[in-house]
This record gives C-alpha cells, sequence and structure tokens, in this order.
C-alpha cells in the first residue's frame, strides 16, 4: 500500500467520520427529542433543532476536511482544486446558515448578551 493509497483510505475514513456525525447526531437528537417529550420537560423542537445543526455542522467540518486530504494530496490538479474551492464556499454557505440558524447570528457578530453581562459583572467587582 502506497503513499496515496494511505491518503485515499484516510479521506474516505474522515468522509465515513463525517457521516457518522450527522447520522448519530440526527439519532441522537430524536432519543432525546423523544425523551424530553414523554418526561414532559420543557421545550423540545428548539433543543432538537440546536443539537440537529451542530451536529449537521460538525459533520459538514469533516467533510470539507477530507475533500482537502484527498484533493491536496491525492489529485492536485488545476481543476481538482477548482472543483475543490467550490465545494468548500458551498458548505461554508451551508455552515454560516446553520450558525445563524442555530444561535440568531452570524459567526463573526459577538454574542451582546454575552458580553454585557460579563461586563455588569465585572462593573460590579
Amino acid at each position: 500500500m502506497g503513499y496515496q493509497d494511505w491518503i485515499e483510505a484516510a479521506g474516505r475514513a474522515v468522509d465515513a467520520a463525517g457521516v457518522l456525525a450527522v447520522v448519530m447526531g440526527a439519532v441522537l437528537a430524536t432519543v432525546f427529542a423523544i425523551t424530553r417529550i414523554v418526561r414532559k420537560k420543557g421545550e423540545v423542537y428548539g433543543r432538537f433543532r440546536r443539537f440537529l445543526g451542530r451536529s449537521i455542522l460538525l459533520g459538514l467540518e469533516l467533510l470539507v476536511a477530507a475533500d482537502i486530504i484527498r484533493t491536496v494530496a491525492v489529485t492536485p490538479t488545476l481543476e481538482s482544486v477548482g472543483v475543490l474551492a467550490g465545494i468548500v464556499l458551498i458548505r461554508t454557505f451551508l455552515s454560516w446558515s446553520l450558525e445563524l440558524e442555530i444561535t440568531g447570528q452570524w459567526p463573526w457578530q459577538t454574542d451582546h448578551r454575552r458580553t454585557s453581562t460579563v461586563q455588569r459583572r465585572s462593573a460590579e467587582g
């Protein structure tokens, strides 16, 4: 087994981890939601969406990493790098959209509520 085979295997393994993260996240989010419904413990839908969204984000990050591994290490042609750039742009947009859905703000925005709470606590001393 040569270098290219090892890199391709690593890319497939990271791909599989990305898919597994999404699938396991969906399964766990569903199990937790059903548990909350059965125990009648407050808000279910928002927690389900946040958990599932975070799982999808993790899966997307792993899938991008797998694409980078395979493209840069295995087939570093101009065409494959261009395809990779397109994939990364699409997945980045998806990640930002999911982040906005989960937290209600873009990834580069600061959480003003958290900042003001920290400032109030430090002012109170």
